[in-house]
C-alpha cells in the first residue's frame, strides 16, 4: 500500500526524445516499459504536464523532479534546448516539478553566463552531469583532466544553493563508456566545494556499491538517491542503506526499464524491512530538506 503522506520522487526522466538521436532513441522505445510504451505521451509540455500530475495525484505523489542533461556526444540532448524545455515544463505545474537541466561541459565558452542563465533566468533547479554519457570524469577539473569548465558548473551550482546530480553507476546505452561512472571521482568535488549538494544518482550500481557508502560517510554535503534499483533488490545491493538513511531519497528512473510504475515502485519500497521512520525520512522528509519546501 501507499504510505499516508505524500511522496517525493527525486528522479523521473521526462524528456523531449525528440533530441536523441536515433541509436539512443532506439534504445528508448525499445527498453521503455509499458508504463510509458510511448516517451512522448508525457514529454509533450501542452497535454503532457496536465497528464503527469494526474497520474502523481493518483498514486499520493507531491513532488517530482524530472532529470534533464545535455550528452551531444554520445546520444544527443543539446543544451540549446533542453533546458529551455525543462523550465517550460515544469512553469506548467508550480511547485509541483522540480527542473533538472544540464550543461556542455566540452564547450568552455562563457560557461559562466550559460551558467547564469541556465539557473537565474530559466530557474533551474538542479544540474544533472552524465560521466558516462559526457565522456568526462566528475573531478576532470583538476590535475590536468582537461575539463577546466567543470569547476565553473560546481562554483556556480554552489553558488546558486542548488544540486549537481551525477549518474553513477553502469549505462545501458550502446554509446555509453562506462569507466567514467566511477563515483571516486566525486571525493575531490565534495572536497572542492563543500557547499555544494551533490547527488550520487544509483549509488553506483552494480559496480561500485561500496564506494558510494565511502562517500556517504565521508561526506555529509553527498546524498544517495536510489533510483534504478528494482525496489526488492535494494537490501541486496546495499544492506547498509538504513545506516545511511538521512542522505538517501526515493526516486524511481520511472520510466525507465524494470519500473512498471511509480505506484508499484513506491509499493514495493514499502513492503521492504525497514523502519516507518526511514521510510519516510527517504521517501519525502530528506527531499524536502534537500530540496526546500514543506
Amino acid at each position: 500500500m501507499l504510505p499516508d503522506y505524500p511522496v517525493i520522487d527525486a528522479h523521473i526522466h521526462i524528456q523531449p526524445w525528440s533530441m536523441l538521436n536515433p541509436r539512443a532513441q532506439e534504445t528508448v522505445l525499445v527498453r521503455s516499459t509499458s508504463s510509458m510504451a510511448d516517451p512522448n505521451w508525457y514529454a509533450d509540455i501542452e497535454g503532457g504536464v496536465e497528464r503527469l500530475i494526474a497520474y502523481m495525484d493518483a498514486n499520493n505523489i507531491a513532488q517530482v523532479a524530472i532529470i534533464n542533461y545535455v550528452a551531444p556526444e554520445s546520444i544527443g540532448f543539446p543544451e540549446q534546448g533542453i533546458n529551455e524545455f525543462c523550465a517550460a515544463y515544469a512553469a506548467k505545474a508550480p511547485g509541483r516539478i522540480i527542473p533538472f537541466g544540464g550543461i556542455d561541459i566540452h564547450n568552455g565558452e562563457k560557461i559562466a553566463e550559460r551558467m547564469d542563465y541556465i539557473l537565474g533566468d530559466l530557474g533551474i533547479k538542479g544540474i544533472k552531469l552524465h560521466p558516462p554519457h559526457q565522456y568526462v570524469y566528475a573531478n576532470a577539473y583538476r590535475d590536468g583532466g582537461g575539463v577546466p569548465a567543470l569547476a565553473t558548473v560546481y562554483e556556480k551550482a554552489q553558488a546558486y544553493g542548488v544540486p549537481v546530480m551525477v549518474h553513477t553507476g553502469t549505462s545501458v546505452f550502446p554509446q555509453a563508456r562506462n569507466k567514467y561512472a566511477d563515483p571516486m571521482p566525486l571525493d575531490d568535488v565534495a572536497v572542492d566545494f563543500p557547499d555544494l549538494q551533490i547527488i550520487l544518482a544509483h549509488g553506483g550500481r552494480p559496480i561500485w556499491m561500496d564506494t558510494t557508502l565511502f562517500l556517504l560517510r565521508r561526506h555529509k554535503n553527498i546524498w544517495f538517491d536510489i533510483s534504478s534499483t528494482p525496489p526488492n533488490r535494494l537490501l541486496d545491493y546495499f544492506p547498509w542503506l538504513p545506516r545511511v538513511a538521512e542522505q538517501t531519497i526515493f526516486g524511481s528512473d520511472w520510466p525507465g526499464p524494470g519500473v512498471p510504475g511509480l505506484r508499484e515502485n513506491i509499493e514495493a519500497f514499502m513492503d521492504l524491512p525497514l523502519d516507518p521512520a526511514v521510510q519516510r525520512m527517504i521517501l519525502r522528509d530528506n527531499a524536502l530538506r534537500l530540496f526546500g519546501g514543506t
